[in-house]
């Protein structure tokens, strides 16, 4: 009777120990992502349409790739050396640089806002 309560009880010790560290590890590594805003959604639906030919895909083809955009945020300057903030990056977009045709005119305010909106979030 001892050794099948010593059994047991490790047994019983070892699976609250696995569910614990089961339970953690669910916890810090299996996050859902959050769901993006309308104003996200509007704006990934305006980068893939206006911009991801370029910064994704290059199905255009062109000799010099444009910079990606993951992440753009998350530097703290642009691929050009600029500031990375909204500022810059609506300057940017409206305006043209290099290679990059300008949007101004494209885009109202309210799609450029949503735009930035979008890039914050890394592109997911």
């Amino acid at each position: 009777m001892f050794v099948v309560r010593t059994i047991s009880t490790r047994f019983q010790a070892a699976a609250g120990a696995a569910l614990l560290l089961s339970a953690g590890l669910a916890s810090i590594g299996c996050r859902d992502t959050p769901k993006l805003t309308s104003q996200q959604i509007a704006g990934k639906h305006l980068y893939q349409v206006r911009c991801a030919h370029c910064h994704d895909e290059n199905d255009l083809a062109l000799k010099k790739a444009p910079p990606d955009l993951h992440g753009v945020f998350g530097r703290s300057t642009l691929p050009s050396g600029a500031p990375a903030n909204d500022s810059e990056v609506r300057r940017v977009v409206l305006a043209g640089k290099g290679m990059m045709p300008a949007f101004a005119g494209r885009f109202s305010d309210e799609q450029m806002s949503a735009l930035l909106a979008y890039l914050h979030t890394n592109l997911r």
